[in-house]
């Protein structure tokens, strides 16, 4: 068994999930059983596999249906995919949980199809993580991508036109990779990354190359939401339902940044197109860093807030890479980490706000620390981290980006990340300040009033005071399938933090192109 880990961590979910609708009929609490069962066992596969690369010292080639390459389809686990795929398959075991009392209304049909898709969700990016083969990298892209587009729409009104703009945008984005991919195909002749890798540096500065260069990164950079290329995140994160949103904010665009990563470094060289191209997007990515802090700031709904965040924030990981060198690179995957941990679980707390008191107003947060002690000190957490405040996981992410800039003499991007920095703390600031604001209250105003000049028309509880889920007084302030994935990601913000040298010297080094055997 422990010989086909590599293909059990993407297939499991892809087979459990293909079955939820029919075990749902059978019995609710037995499909949920099957299913969160189905997420520890694809988070242990990726677990294990992660320390057999680390203790071997090597790659784990994984041949399907034992075709070696270049015919046959090949799975590689190495430390980076490792890494991803475990991250990946922790927040959606931690999403299935917190997902439990938005499904508890729902009828058997609704449980079983958001099971399916939300599984179908996971299997695509396991499989882009695990995939050595640039088109099964599309065929896994597609299924994650359709799948959540289905789970967006599940959201309402609103998340029906904003399932349909990321649908329409990430076919054109698909399309850009699957034709960049075929010109490389026609080149090379070849589909496996590693074959590719040793057949195409001579044919990269030919125009087919430069043009397959381009459509790839292209197409990725629409999925990773690169500035001016993100415009189907901020509707699609603020109209998402809240668990969906924050396995799909934490996981979906790192994944697709890591595929950039992959494609630029280990089998195209990053020289000639590449490296233009990586410029680009380097100077693309300055840009929207300082947008989405901008934007952040003049958002007064909290989930649009963070929306425009991860704006900026995915930015962070592309810089990193358009940089290049050690330092930046480990900092770009640094970031992968801490920006998946810090981001899913704000839109978790974003989520869990919502559900107990009905508002999303960031005016409505006033005296929201009294009713929600321990989520709201770990929004303080989050909130900090996402600054830069050591020793939280954020910093050091940023720190090993600054670094690189200085080695590289990119002088520029160091003042960008530091006004981004600054640019951060604003707006996260104002939502402490108002969450905190227990001594300045005033009892004239009410929570949401117009007088604070905010619309009406962005909550449907303008103008009443935040409003309490009956039932949680003297115990918990959320149900505890809600408040348990919160504390555990409040708890890995720390430490991720704390033990970063340990996860950049004994996993991250070994994630570089030139550190892999």
């Amino acid at each position: 068994m422990t010989a086909h880990l590599p293909i059990l961590m993407a297939i499991i979910p892809l087979l459990v999930g293909m079955a939820a609708p029919l075990l749902v009929l059978l019995s609710a609490p037995l499909a949920r059983g099957v299913v969160l069962l189905a997420a520890l066992a694809t988070l242990g596969c990726s677990a294990a596999t992660l320390i057999r690369v680390l203790d071997a010292g090597r790659a784990w080639h994984y041949y399907l249906a034992g075709w070696p390459p270049p015919w046959g389809i090949e799975y590689v686990i190495d430390p980076l995919s490792g890494v991803m795929t475990t991250l990946v398959s922790f927040f959606a075991l931690a999403a299935l949980i917190y997902a439990g009392p938005y499904l508890e209304a729902r009828r058997a049909l609704e449980k079983g199809t958001f099971y399916a898709l939300f599984l179908l969700t996971v299997g695509g990016l396991m499989g882009m993580c695990v995939t050595g083969d640039l088109f099964n990298l599309f065929v896994f892209l597609e299924i994650c991508s359709l799948a959540a587009y289905a789970l967006i729409a599940a959201g309402g009104r609103r998340s029906l036109v904003a399932a349909l703009r990321y649908l329409i945008i990430g076919s054109v984005a698909a399309s850009m990779y699957l034709l960049g991919i075929g010109y490389l195909y026609v080149m090379t002749g070849s589909l496996n990354m590693a074959d590719v890798a040793t057949l195409l540096p001579p044919l990269l500065d030919s125009p087919a190359g430069i043009l397959a260069v381009v459509l790839i990164a292209a197409g990725l950079a629409i999925k990773v939401a690169l500035f001016p290329l993100h415009g189907w995140l901020p509707d699609t994160y603020s109209y998402t339902p809240a668990p969906v949103l924050g396995f799909i904010a934490a996981v979906m665009t790192k994944v697709s940044a890591y595929a950039l990563y992959r494609i630029f470094y280990f089998v195209a060289e990053a020289a000639g197109p590449v490296s233009a191209t990586l410029e680009v997007l380097g100077w693309l990515a300055a840009a929207g860093i300082l947008f989405g802090s901008i934007m952040a700031i003049a958002q007064r709904d909290f989930w649009r807030m963070l929306a425009y965040s991860s704006v900026g924030q995915v930015a962070y990981i592309i810089l990193g890479l358009a940089i290049g060198n050690s330092l930046a690179l480990i900092g770009a995957v640094l970031h992968i980490i801490s920006h998946a941990v810090v981001k899913g679980l704000l839109f978790f707390i974003a989520g869990s706000i919502k559900w107990q008191t009905g508002t999303r107003r960031i005016a409505d947060f006033a005296g929201l620390a009294r009713q929600m002690p321990l989520t709201m000190g770990i929004f303080l957490v989050a909130a900090m981290s996402m600054i830069g405040v050591p020793p939280l996981i954020g910093f050091f992410g940023k720190w090993y980006l600054v670094l690189g800039s200085i080695e590289a003499g990119a002088w520029g991007f160091v003042a960008v990340l530091i006004i981004s920095t600054l640019l951060t703390a604003v707006y996260f600031f104002r939502v402490i300040e108002r969450v905190y604001e227990l001594d300045k209250l005033r009892p004239e105003i009410e929570y949401g009033s117009e007088a604070q000049g905010l619309p009406s028309e962005t909550s449907e509880t303008a103008g009443r005071p935040l409003r309490v889920r009956p039932g949680t007084g003297g115990r918990l302030e959320l149900p505890a399938t809600m408040l348990v994935p919160v504390i555990l990601l409040g708890v890995s913000v720390i430490l991720l933090g704390i033990y970063n040298e340990l996860l950049v010297t004994n996993v991250i080094q070994y994630a570089l192109p030139w550190r892999l055997p």
